[in-house]
């Protein structure tokens, strides 16, 4: 729900048969009280709303302008809605993140039961600074995004020979001055579409392809058997995710690392490394099963407010104008 006060102010001029960039300068400097916004001294650096915070929390980078990075920290209480960011800190430096949070008193700090965030050590240390009662929840997305890396490796690996195959025939179809035709598979797919156009499907569960996807991936884990191999693999341990238990998904998990490196598994070592370092606050997800969902979706709203916009032309104002939506 961000009806930007860009549209608004267009369709206001354009009714009253005022340029819109005018208006839009008027709004700034004397409608909307920017001028005398209390955290307008040091928005840029920092926004602190200690009235804000609750005991769920997440932690985020979030890319505001041109790669420059702020962390927010926001209430899920608030469903990224008002009362939703607890605080915005420029950079992502764990000291500079604790320096802010610091302001807040002790106390309150003290009730924050849980904060959820990616596997950034900076974030990590961030939260253990600031929140010291808190447990730390590694997000869900996060950790099955490795294995679709991992996952991706396997396909694009092949993809690669099927392009560099592709075009040694074309050259060799040159060379005898013939016209060059691909082989197209029972679905119409030459081996290269068939390599980008089954990306979509694997990354999903079996049960939720559609008709041509469930096609797609049968020739596809046919003719590569290493990608079915693969993609078994990482929907071994995605199924964990469904257990209610924290203790059963424990012994599962463990136990697909030790799978991963007895049967070196080479894709997935990354993957299995940072998945054992992690594990505690991987397996604190399931005690309330939060994940850092909000926090996605609070940065998918920034994203559409900028790309609204049409960019961020001053940051100040920008911030402001956030913290009147989510603050």
């Amino acid at each position: 729900m961000i009806e930007t006060k860009e549209y608004t102010i267009s369709n206001i001029a354009s009714y009253q048969f005022i340029r819109p960039d005018k208006l839009r300068r008027q709004y700034k400097k004397h409608f909307s009280n920017f001028k005398e916004w209390d955290q307008l001294p040091h928005a840029e650096t920092y926004m602190l709303f200690p009235d804000n915070i609750g005991e769920y929390l997440s932690i985020d980078e979030v890319n505001l302008s041109q790669g420059e990075l702020y962390t927010f920290i926001t209430n899920k209480k608030g469903k990224v809605r008002k009362k939703s960011i607890v605080a915005s800190i420029k950079g992502t430096a764990s000291q500079d993140i604790f320096n802010v949070i610091n302001k807040i008193p002790l106390e309150q700090r003290l009730k924050v039961k849980e904060v959820t965030l990616d596997m950034a050590r900076n974030m990590e240390a961030a939260v253990k600074l600031s929140f010291p009662n808190a447990k730390l929840v590694t997000d869900r997305f996060h950790v099955v995004k490795l294995l679709l890396e991992s996952l991706s490796q396997v396909r694009m690996l092949y993809r690669r020979e099927a392009i560099e195959q592709e075009n040694t025939d074309i050259e060799q179809a040159k060379k005898e001055k013939r016209v060059y035709h691909a082989l197209e598979l029972s679905n119409g797919d030459t081996l290269k579409q068939l390599l980008a156009r089954s990306r979509h499907a694997i990354f999903k569960e079996s049960s939720k392809w559609t008709e041509n996807q469930r096609q797609r991936t049968d020739i596809l884990f046919e003719l590569y058997p290493d990608i079915k191999h693969a993609y078994n693999i990482t929907m071994k341990f995605r199924k964990i995710y469904d257990v209610t238990s924290k203790l059963e998904a424990k012994g599962l998990m463990e136990s697909w690392i030790d799978d991963v490196f007895e049967n070196e598994e080479k894709y997935f070592f990354t993957a299995a490394n940072s998945i054992k370092y992690h594990l505690e606050n991987i397996l604190n997800f399931f005690n309330n099963r939060n994940t850092n969902a909000n926090a996605e979706s609070f940065n998918a709203k920034i994203k559409l407010f900028r790309a609204n916009l049409r960019g961020v032309r001053n940051i100040d104002f920008f911030l402001f104008r956030l913290a009147k939506l989510f603050a």
